[in-house]
């Protein structure tokens, strides 16, 4: 779910070529997340391997990686730790979305709704255990940088690009500029076109810069937690009824202090908004948490593709690239 302030954020396309050389860190499991409800079937269901184990990570993971090393693009993934309790509270409301995704999926499936099951199979997404640590070990096989977090992933990247170590997070989520990110990309780890009704479309990576957020909206960090808040978190799902985007600015705008914002919402609150803004505004993470590329480990790669089902041929070809990915990244480093 996460924070949706899409129609008041100003953004701006971002080319492949800016990003050469730069380290970008990506919340983990919103990539996850898109793979696992992007990379489907016909029908919407996950793609899986002979013995029904889902392998749409493995797919994402693979090919766009590759794409991005390609690029010149150094990149690190950073994983959740443990949620916080006020995160805890909102698995409820997320467990019963899923929980009604599968009634009306199987109902489609009864109906050969096929456009019905895609719609409602990617509601049921679920991220486990087994798919998170296969995902790391799989990351560090391509040679891609691995970081645990303490708590939330995407607060731990945050403070990463924060501190300088890198140049942005990658993340769908605009969360991380509530956690202090100075520059969001969104899309660099979707796939390079979509197919739509009218044809298919290309999607370009964009960058959103909290520096030029902030004086295009005319706020401080501090208020666009706020708004934040109003508009509805992790944290405090749907926020307050009735206040979207665009009203969230005015009241902030014109009220300016916390205690004024919320103030006049008290009946309607039904979340505490300090604790929240603590949340985004002092995160549990690691400072100058250590970034390491490992050595790309052939061998790994083939063991966790080819259990799986996946194409000799295309793995070796796969492998084929990212060997030549690491030659020229390796000569440049010596010259």
């Amino acid at each position: 779910m996460g924070l949706n302030i899409r129609e008041i954020v100003p953004k701006k396309e971002l080319d492949f070529r800016n990003l050469k050389d730069e380290i970008i860190v990506v919340d983990a499991f919103n990539a996850l997340y898109q793979f696992l409800s992007s990379i489907r079937q016909y029908d919407g269901t996950p793609l899986k391997d002979k013995s029904g184990k889902v392998t749409s990570h493995l797919s994402g993971l693979l090919y766009r990686n590759i794409s991005l090393l390609s690029e010149g693009i150094k990149i690190v993934y950073v994983f959740d730790g443990e949620a916080p309790d006020l995160k805890k509270k909102t698995g409820e409301k997320r467990s019963e979305i899923k929980r009604v995704a599968k009634e009306k999926f199987i109902s489609a499936k009864e109906d050969d709704d096929v456009e019905g099951m895609k719609k409602y199979s990617s509601q049921m997404v679920k991220l486990d255990d087994e798919i998170i640590e296969e995902s790391k070990e799989f990351l560090k096989a391509l040679g891609i940088g691995v970081i645990q977090a303490p708590s939330e992933g995407e607060a731990q990247a945050s403070i990463i690009s924060k501190e300088g170590r890198a140049y942005a997070v990658a993340s769908q989520d605009y969360d991380c500029l509530l956690f202090g990110a100075p520059k969001l990309i969104q899309n660099l780890t979707l796939a390079r076109t979509r197919k739509t009704v009218s044809g298919v479309v290309e999607i370009k990576p964009e960058v959103i810069e909290l520096e030029n957020v902030l004086k295009e909206l005319g706020i401080t960090h501090e208020q666009l937690i706020y708004l934040g808040i109003l508009v509805g978190t992790d944290y405090n799902i749907g926020g307050i009824k009735g206040i979207g985007q665009k009203k969230a600015l005015k009241l902030v705008k014109e009220f300016k202090t916390p205690e004024k914002i919320f103030g006049s919402f008290e009946e309607e609150l039904g979340f505490d908004w300090k604790e929240i803004f603590e949340m985004f505004y002092r995160p549990n993470v690691k400072k100058n948490a250590e970034i390491l590329f490992p050595k790309m480990n052939e061998d790994k790669i083939r063991e966790i593709l080819l259990k799986h089902d996946f194409s000799e041929e295309r793995v070796e070809k796969q492998i084929e690239k990212l060997k030549m990915i690491k030659g020229k990244s390796a000569q440049k480093t010596l010259f």
